[in-house]
Parts: structure tokens; C-alpha cells; sequence
């Protein structure tokens, strides 16, 4: 928060309703979530207001929701925060706002999935209705979405600072991971509709599997293997292969090589942000550390293993869709 912007209260949302939404203004409303980016409250059953509370970039990211999801969320088969509203920068709150559908479920940092057969298939179906060619003029990513080597400097610090504090006991294996990631031939087919950032906090479940993603914010056009991460990040042990096979269609080697690299940087980023007093808001965010510790272990474990057979030598078998 900067010193001009007004702190988020219960107050300022009804007085931002009333001006914007007044058919909305007296539902009931409670806090529901302090994210990354956005404060999420709870508006009646069914709604959400979002409102950026942190990070700059936050402003564009809630416009991009509003303009790309509802039209993505149709064919999408686990709920997803709908954007209805876009709230516009006031006197009262210099910042677009967003009013979306409520998404109910319990976030998987806090709840992880148990049953892991239906938790394979419900996160390899999401992704297999997600993962079309986007259009022209679709946003490119932040920071992901393209060539992995482009991380390479953010991955060596990562695991330098994460070895420093602790949190890695053989750093040796998981750059072993990262360097056959970055070896793996490029992604050359069209770029696909992702959501890129799917950790623990943004996939919700309920009675043990998947029930809703949260969260669009990075959403963008780019290489597939950002979100089947996912697979290793989100997963219980041993569903990853089963994912992988309800996953259409099949990932090539290269793919699943670069998807490994990708959960690597996602789990060195939950293991920061889990530290106690690193990052997060305010201080660390204990419940991201055990999954990233958990998705560290798979992946070492398994090094220089992709369950599916190399389908090309391009990393593009993903693209026919």
C-alpha cells in the first residue's frame, strides 16, 4: 500500500459498491483471502469482490481477467472466479476492482488433495480444455510462457539462497533436474491458452480433490509445460504418472523434461515465500513451504524419468490440438 491509497475495509467496499454496483451494495460481505496481488471478499453466496492491495502490477492484471475470462470459462470443467464487474479507479480507491463469481472450495496449500486418481484426472482435464491455440493479440506472459533458459540467473539464485537457508539438502540433484530441463528441445508449437500460476494457494479442493482454480492473473499464450508443473507441485504422491495419462494430448518427453524445470522454479519460489519472514504478506506464508518440499522430493527422485514416450524431437507434440 502506498501512503495515498486508503486502507481496504468492509466500509470502502460497500461505499465502492454503492457508487459503482449499487444493486449490489447491501449483500452480505466478509473478508474471504489476503493474496499475493488482491484482498478477495466475500459478496452474498455466489460473489467476490477483488481488489489489489499489494503489488503494482495487480491493476493490469484484474483488467486482463475482466477482458479474457469470461470467455474461456465456459469450457473450462472446475470453477473458475468469473469476472461480472469491472470497477473503475475513484477518489475513494485509485485502483480497478473487480466483481466476480465466488469459487468455493478450500485453497490446496492449506487442503491438499488425498484422492489422487480423481485429483489426475480433474487437474489433466482442466488443463486439457484450457491448453488451445490462443488468438492473436492473446497477452504474453510476465515472466513465463517462453524459453526456460531465460530463467536460468533466477533459478541459480534461487537455489543459492534456498541452500543458504536450509531449505535444500542436496542442491546437486535439483540443478541436475533444471540443466535436463534446459537441455530439452524448445516448444514450437502454437502458443496455448495457460493459466502460469498454478500453486497450492490458487487450486481449491473439496472432500479430498480438485474443485476450482483461482487466480487468472498470469493468464497468458505460451508453452504448455509452465502449467503441467502443476502435475508435481499439486499432486499426492503418486498420481503424477496418472495425470499424465489422462492428459490429452500425451505430452512428448521434451515437454514433460521442460514441465520438470518449470516445477523446479515454481517449488524454489514456494520454499521462499514459505520461509518465516520472507516475502508474503505480511512475513512468510508457512502452508507454501511443505508442497514445495514435497514437489523437490518427486522431482529428485525421479531424475531422468519422463513417463511418456519421445514423440519428436521439436517439443511440439502438444501443439495439434
Amino acid at each position: 500500500m502506498t501512503a495515498t491509497e486508503p486502507d481496504i475495509t468492509e466500509h470502502l467496499i460497500r461505499d465502492l459498491l454503492r457508487e459503482q454496483c449499487p444493486d449490489l451494495a447491501d449483500r452480505p460481505l466478509k473478508l474471504g483471502a489476503l493474496g499475493w496481488d488482491n484482498q478477495v471478499w466475500r459478496l452474498g453466496d455466489d460473489l467476490a469482490v477483488r481488489l489489489p492491495w499489494a503489488t503494482e502490477s495487480a491493476d493490469a492484471l484484474l483488467r486482463k481477467e475482466h477482458a479474457w475470462l469470461p470467455g474461456l470459462a465456459p469450457r473450462l470443467p472446475l470453477p473458475v472466479p468469473v469476472p461480472q464487474r469491472l470497477g473503475e479507479p475513484s477518489e475513494r480507491f485509485p485502483r480497478p476492482w473487480l466483481v466476480t463469481t465466488w469459487v468455493p472450495g478450500e485453497p490446496a496449500d492449506r487442503a491438499p488433495a488425498t484422492r489422487a486418481a480423481e485429483a489426475a484426472v480433474a487437474l489433466a482435464d482442466f488443463l486439457t480444455a484450457l491448453h488451445r491455440p490462443a488468438p492473436e493479440g492473446a497477452p504474453a506472459g510476465r515472466d513465463r510462457g517462453g524459453p526456460l533458459a531465460d530463467h536460468s540467473e533466477g533459478f541459480a539464485r534461487g537455489l543459492a539462497s534456498a541452500t543458504e537457508l536450509g531449505l535444500i539438502r542436496d542442491p546437486a540433484a535439483v540443478e541436475a533436474v533444471w540443466e535436463d530441463a534446459v537441455a530439452a528441445p524448445r516448444w514450437t508449437g502454437p502458443a496455448l491458452w495457460l493459466h502460469c500460476d498454478l500453486h497450492p494457494a490458487n487450486v481449491l479442493t473439496t472432500n479430498g480433490t480438485f474443485s476450482g482454480v483461482i487466480d487468472f492473473g498470469d493468464l497468458c499464450a505460451g508453452d504448455p509445460a509452465y502449467d503441467l508443473a502443476a502435475a508435481w507441485i499439486l499432486l499426492p504422491d503418486g498420481a503424477t504418472d496418472l495425470f499424465h495419462e489422462a492428459y490429452r494430448p500425451a505430452p512428448d518427453t521434451a515437454t514433460l523434461r521442460r514441465a520438470r524445470g518449470c516445477a523446479v522454479l515454481r517449488a524454489l519460489a514456494g520454499l521462499h515465500i514459505g520461509h518465516a519472514g520472507d516475502h508474503g504478506r505480511p512475513g512468510g506464508k508457512p502452508t507454501w513451504g511443505p508442497p514445495a518440499q514435497a514437489a523437490l522430493r518427486r522431482l529428485t527422485a525421479s531424475a531422468g524419468r519422463c513417463s511418456a514416450p519421445e514423440v519428436g524431437k521439436t517439443g511440439s507434440a502438444s501443439g495439434a490440438r
